[in-house]
């Protein structure tokens, strides 16, 4: 069958996604012992090991994080005493405070916090939120004045101030108090304020290093409330907002944040704020399952002395089985996914008034209306990154693609982007394409502002001060930034990240990276286990969503459906018995067909289509079989060898057709069946002029080319 054209590749399809797998290494026998402890599988095990937990003591700590003895934030945060010293002599003495704050979900969320705990312990307060789309981000002397003007004793900074010396140093000079709320990098020099509040200035070893901003505004209020003796009816509204602000602002959901977020959850859907409610009335979102966890208070922090203080007992290693039964509770990509966008949308390309207003009213009709505003914000954002990126994809295909692994990062202008979004469309661009970056805009004739988005080995804000020169504003950390800078400084800076790009990137870091918890087959995936899932949430930022691969599974079914996603049905045959189940991967309409065979990478997810709850997998990463890839990649001489299936003798062999390799299995009769790796059509005849093209992911072709390739894999090994 050699004098026939190689096998096409089907029409429309690209190659499978470029991915780096990386598979924690499985500690079998330490995992059983932990798992022999706690009381859950030894999967659950293997994923808390994962995670850097491997003693009884440490899974105690991450299992039940209410266990934990925190110490007080007065003992953590220096300049905290201060900071609780002026807001309760502003407030005895009516003297006026403004909070000034940003128009992100972090920073709309704190400014309500605020807001709220502020005007409920007497304050006379108010705020203002630069503007996003002439000012940029953080607080600036116009609102400096503007404040001051009005007769503000005290400035309040939520999510921003810890970069803006000189509007700090104009407050002062103005003769106003500051203090200063804020979770971003540290710069080399600090602003001249009253007090700062930043967890990055605190121990790296301290449970509260990684709040966002809305965890410094959470803990000041508490603090405040529990010094003035009003915790009463304060605490939970301020948990809600701080869980919101928390997982829409990505902060690691670790130490205190775990703590916090998975108490939070367990109220957010019977909050009485009536824009948390109106915000899950409108996104459509669901309390997961019928029971419910039980909690101690809702806003206690750690401290000695203070009012509403916790009683800081030890719970034992106990059965956590009985802890992850159907929790009525919202989940993380709840509000990553629903809720946080809709607020995040009018900070992107609308008015923060109307977040803070849904926030902070107590008026239910008010905040449906907000809620409406949002959602309808949210879909006009939508339909704007939509056409970003696919405007962004044809510049890069046609101008960047094919020097990308010697740029190692894209930069990519064009006028008339929406830069509230691009940051959006840059994340999405880092998904598609495996490098850092750096999308912007022409704010004006002379400067073009932009967001930055990078990958593991790649520090956005490292790379921003290597080009400090070439930048006016800029700003961010490790995995994220923003920038802004003139004209005719674009193709140096080009030039620049790409030299700082190559500096600390190697070819094999440029494809997207899925760290993989542990292999489990199709036979495990039950609803116990996903249950048992439940006792690692919430999951997120530094706590991801367990990942889990399966080698060699066949594509039964498969659609595209939606906007370019494929919804598939995937089998895996163990001891001859074959276990199905449903998957969908999101936006993968490119890759449509998929190969018969595959190696999965994936997350559960439950589906509650009907009122029926079954457990589907959401595919992140798909490769050829390593067994088939190994036999294509290395055939040995001779590379053919016989087999038996279903009492049949079969040769089999992989052959040399053009650039490509392809196996053909023939049987008694003269036929012989041909496929190539990654092709779900094959070739069936005993000559190619009279073969007929046949659909090899069906079961009576996949299975003798399994049998064909397990002949051949022995082959490999005598």
């Amino acid at each position: 069958m050699s004098d026939r054209p190689t096998l096409q590749q089907p029409k429309h399809r690209k190659r499978l996604p470029n991915q780096r797998w990386h598979i924690y290494p499985q500690q079998t026998e330490l995992a059983q012992k932990l798992a022999s402890v706690i009381n859950l599988s030894p999967v659950i095990s293997q994923l808390l090991i994962n995670r850097g937990i491997e003693t009884p003591k440490q899974a105690q700590a991450f299992l039940e994080p209410e266990s934990l003895i925190l110490p007080s934030p007065l003992e953590e945060f220096p300049d905290l005493a201060i900071s609780l010293e002026l807001l309760q002599e502003a407030i005895a003495s009516q003297k006026k405070i403004a909070i000034c704050g940003d128009y992100d979900a972090d920073g709309m969320t704190s400014t309500a916090l605020l807001l709220r705990s502020l005007r409920t312990l007497g304050a006379q307060v108010d705020y203002a939120i630069p503007s996003r789309m002439h000012e940029g981000y953080g607080i600036n002397k116009r609102i400096v004045e503007e404040f001051h003007s009005e007769g503000v004793w005290l400035i309040l900074t939520v999510d921003n101030g810890i970069s803006a010396y000189e509007p700090v140093a104009r407050a002062k000079e103005l003769g106003l108090k500051v203090i200063i709320t804020d979770h971003h990098d540290i710069p080399q020099k600090l602003p001249p304020a009253d007090a700062i509040l930043n967890p990055k200035l605190i121990a790296e070893s301290s449970p509260y290093r990684g709040v966002a901003g809305v965890g410094v505004a959470y803990i000041l209020a508490v603090s405040l409330a529990q010094q003035l003796g009003e915790t009463k009816g304060l605490i939970k509204p301020m948990l809600a907002l701080f869980t919101l602000g928390t997982i829409a602002d990505l902060a690691p959901l670790t130490g205190v944040n775990r703590r916090w977020v998975k108490r939070g959850l367990q109220h957010l859907p019977k909050s009485d704020l009536p824009g948390i409610q109106a915000l899950i009335q409108v996104a459509g979102v669901q309390a997961k399952g019928t029971g419910e966890q039980g909690s101690r208070g809702a806003g206690e922090q750690g401290g000695r002395g203070a009012r509403g203080q916790e009683s800081n007992y030890q719970l034992p290693i106990t059965n956590y089985q009985s802890k992850v039964q159907n929790p009525k509770t919202l989940k993380p990509e709840d509000i990553g996914f629903r809720l946080g966008p809709r607020i995040n949308a009018i900070g992107r390309i609308g008015d923060p008034l109307t977040v803070i207003e849904l926030l902070t009213t107590d008026d239910m009709g008010i905040a449906l209306e907000r809620a409406m505003q949002c959602e309808q914000t949210n879909t006009s954002r939508q339909q704007m990154c939509e056409q970003i990126e696919q405007e962004a994809i044809a510049i890069v295909e046609t101008l960047y693609a094919t020097s990308l692994q010697d740029d190692r990062v894209l930069v990519v202008v064009e006028p008339n982007w929406h830069h509230g979004v691009i940051g959006i469309v840059a994340s999405r661009l880092v998904e598609r394409y495996g490098v850092p970056v750096f999308i912007g805009t022409y704010e004006d004739g002379e400067h073009i502002r932009g967001s930055a988005r990078g990958i593991p080995e790649f520090d956005v804000f490292a790379a921003l001060e290597y080009c400090h020169d070439l930048l006016g504003k800029f700003g961010g950390h490790k995995a994220a930034g923003g920038f802004s800078f003139p004209v005719q400084n674009l193709q140096t800076l080009r030039s620049r990240l790409s030299e700082f790009a190559n500096q600390c990137l190697e070819p094999q870091h440029l494809k997207p990276l899925l760290e993989i918890d542990a292999e489990v087959d199709l036979s495990q995936i039950n609803q116990q286990l996903y249950q048992q899932l439940n006792a690692l949430h919430p999951c997120g930022i530094d706590n991801p969503d367990p990942m889990f691969w399966t080698p060699n599974v066949q594509v039964v079914e498969q659609q595209i459906i939606g906007k370019g996603h494929i919804k598939m049905t995937l089998a895996q045959t163990i001891d001859n018995q074959q276990y199905k189940i449903k998957a969908i991967a999101w936006r993968w309409g490119d890759y449509f067909p998929l190969p018969p065979r595959l190696d999965i990478a994936y997350k559960l997810r439950e589906n509650h289509f009907n009122g029926n709850t079954t457990i589907e997998l959401e595919l992140l990463g798909v490769r050829l079989p390593i067994e088939s890839q190994q036999i294509f990649a290395y055939p040995r001489t001779p590379s053919s060898t016989t087999f038996e299936y279903q009492q049949r003798r079969y040769t089999c062999g992989v052959y040399q057709n053009g650039a490509g390799s392809e196996l053909r299995i023939k049987n008694s009769e003269g036929k012989v069946l041909v496929m190539q790796p990654g092709h779900i059509i094959g070739l069936l005849g005993t000559n190619r002029q009279n073969a007929k093209e046949v659909d090899i992911s069906q079961p009576q072709y996949d299975c003798i080319i399994q049998a064909a390739f397990q002949a051949l894999s022995v082959l490999s090994t005598e």
